[in-house]
């Protein structure tokens, strides 16, 4: 299982490639290193999911049934925010345009290693949405201690 962490400051280019950065893509597995899937996130950002572990999120919304409306719904809503994306030889990938739009990335972009998923954001927005540490310190609190 690819494990990614840290945080990195990239650029994309004028077509809307980003590089990786080797020590998330050092970490990609073997037999997908080349393929990952995109999804647009909740929050302003994109979501990066290698395919192993993207075919075990597919597996919960293939389950859906197609004659309750409000899975039918989820079902669609989640399958059209997700695009295949391959790396080029370059450690590069496109990213399509409404992506870029949704996380409002134009030149720079942060890219973070959330555990099993990688995250997108314009800088700016991250900065917002991560507060302080003074946040950190009390969802740890929170949601880790028993």
């Amino acid at each position: 299982m690819a494990f990614f962490t840290s945080e990195y400051e990239c650029k994309l280019d004028a077509k809307g490639r980003l590089v990786l950065p080797a020590k998330i893509k050092a970490n990609l597995p073997e037999a997908s290193s080349n393929q990952l899937v995109a999804m647009k996130g909740f929050d302003s950002n994109l979501v990066l999911y290698t395919m192993p572990e993207f075919k075990k999120i597919q597996s919960k919304f293939i389950g859906l049934s197609e004659f309750d409306a409000r899975q039918r719904k989820l079902k669609t809503n989640f399958f059209r925010r997700v695009v295949q994306v391959e790396l080029d030889s370059a450690g590069r990938f496109l990213i399509p345009k409404a992506w870029l739009d949704h996380a409002k990335l134009e030149k720079q972009a942060m890219v973070i290693g959330t555990g099993n998923t990688i995250e997108i954001w314009n800088p700016e927005v991250y900065d917002q949405y991560m507060g302080t540490d003074d946040d950190f310190s009390d969802l740890a609190q929170e949601f880790l201690s028993e």
